[in-house]
């Protein structure tokens, strides 16, 4: 087993011997995007100028400590972005502890917004939702009904009360997570209430699509999902029936979510190469996108949105994260996506040499981030937390087994994380603390810290199995 292996310093270019840098191209160019960035993770000028040879490194905690009680930027306190300043540098890249080992693929996890649950889902109809803040004891054990292949996704409620799930099937499951039973097994123990995103008659026996992606809304009220039959849906909880169904794509859409808070935009990421941006507030009358953003050479597995309406990333199989501005949008929402560059199969086909370094020729992106794989199934990528690091970075997880950690402005790889022996589908920052759990088709989900464990890491009998066709 790989040990894990941590960057001199994850603020200077560098690395251990033999360590690939990743790539960028060419950085985030967006001035206005990068001033954004500083001004959450940056500290306080003040600071800066009590200290000129350190404008352009990191200003040392204890010098900032020393500013503060000199009181040099007026406040008499620490800043959010001070804070932040010290925080994101403190990188949860040591030697992992593994908090739970299961005979199937972990395939898609999330922290509560509070970081007080942890939910974890693999392929075998297996939900587990973990009590972060009590060791990471098993708060719920969920068993899932009318699985369709394995679980797609899982989505927690803002007041973390239920929890729904869905599966290559028309029908998303919701579970009260929020009730005494620890053991929920469908319709035995509990009742797992079936949503039905289907138009048929009978949407229990209509299999003609699966649901890839669904995510609450901020106010708990609605849920958004992606479908292999190129649509998406936004589903009324309170009225309990669709309230909008969108031709979206050309193809199977892989992502989608609510860029901020409000639900009105939805960002949309599709095997057709595109992501698009919907307006529902103009929807019903011009029944297109808001705008279509292009860029990817091949389809597009996630999208996670930095919560301001404006900028998100998406993680692509043509190997690429990249960032968008949907102020940079086509307003050719009709537009045609571009053929593929080459012919392949993502599922068990390498990604060639000579493809990686092509360029869309209309690429409306701020920003490509490149050094993981994107292979075999739909690897998820994220901005990192606002409150701890001023989402100064983004993180993905990789193919190659490992999860990798960028600078957002300046594109350098500052971290990757080695521990598993298959590939990480999965990974999720703590919203407060440096955590960051890694979730594999080895079964196990890895919890990376600052400092960290100095011990070797739990010591686990792997059950190698040959696994194809995953999505």
């Amino acid at each position: 087993m790989s040990r894990s292996r941590r960057y001199l310093d994850p603020f200077d270019d560098v690395l251990e011997p033999g360590e690939s840098s990743g790539s960028v191209t060419p950085g985030c160019g967006d001035d206005e995007f990068a001033q954004l960035t500083n001004l959450r993770s940056a500290p306080n000028k003040c600071l800066s100028r009590a200290w000129p040879k350190e404008k352009k490194s990191p200003i040392s905690p204890v010098r900032m400590l020393l500013g503060r009680e000199f009181n040099y930027s007026g406040r008499g306190r620490f800043s959010l972005s001070d804070s932040c300043h010290v925080l994101s540098r403190y990188l949860p890249v040591n030697a992992p502890s593994v908090i739970d080992k299961m005979r199937s693929c972990a395939y898609v996890s999330q922290f509560s917004d509070d970081g007080s649950l942890f939910v974890a889902g693999f392929q075998e109809s297996h939900i587990r939702i973990y009590d972060v803040d009590l060791g990471w004891k098993v708060h719920k054990d969920i068993q899932t009904k009318s699985l369709g292949w394995t679980i797609t996704d899982t989505s927690l409620s803002p007041d973390r009360r239920f929890l729904v799930y869905s599966s290559i099937s028309p029908v998303v499951h919701i579970v009260d997570v929020g009730s005494g039973t620890k053991d929920s097994q469908a319709n035995v123990t509990e009742i797992h209430d079936g949503l039905e995103f289907s138009t048929s008659v009978d949407a229990y026996e209509d299999y003609s699509f699966g649901i890839f992606s669904v995510k609450f809304s901020t106010d708990g009220r609605e849920l958004v999902a992606a479908s292999s039959d190129d649509s998406i849906y936004v589903y009324d909880l309170e009225a309990r029936r669709l309230s909008l169904k969108i031709p979206a794509h050309t193809n199977d859409v892989n992502a989608v979510c609510f860029a901020d808070e409000s639900g009105h935009i939805i960002y949309s990421g599709s095997d057709d190469n595109l992501c698009k941006v919907w307006d529902r507030r103009c929807f019903v009358t011009k029944g297109q996108a808001a705008g279509v953003l292009m860029g990817h050479l091949e389809g597009v597995t996630f999208i996670d949105t930095r919560g301001d309406g404006r900028y998100f990333i998406s993680n692509g199989k043509d190997q690429a994260i990249k960032l968008w501005d949907i102020r940079k949008m086509s307003s050719n929402a009709n537009c045609t996506p571009r053929r593929k560059y080459i012919e392949w199969d993502y599922r068990w086909m390498e990604y060639p040499e000579h493809a990686r370094n092509l360029k869309h020729p209309d690429d409306l992106s701020l920003a490509t981030y490149k050094g993981h794989t994107v292979l075999r199934t739909l690897i998820r990528c994220y901005f990192s937390p606002s409150f701890s690091t001023g989402q100064k970075y983004i993180y993905t997880g990789s193919t190659d087994s490992s999860v990798y950690i960028y600078d957002v402005v300046s594109g350098n790889q500052v971290g990757k994380l080695e521990f598993h022996e298959d590939p990480v589908r999965d990974c999720n920052w703590h919203p407060f603390f440096p955590t960051l759990v890694s979730s594999s088709w080895d079964g196990m989900l890895a919890a990376w810290e600052f400092p960290g464990h100095t011990e070797n890491p739990v010591q686990v009998k792997r059950n190698r199995r040959r696994r194809r066709f995953y999505y």
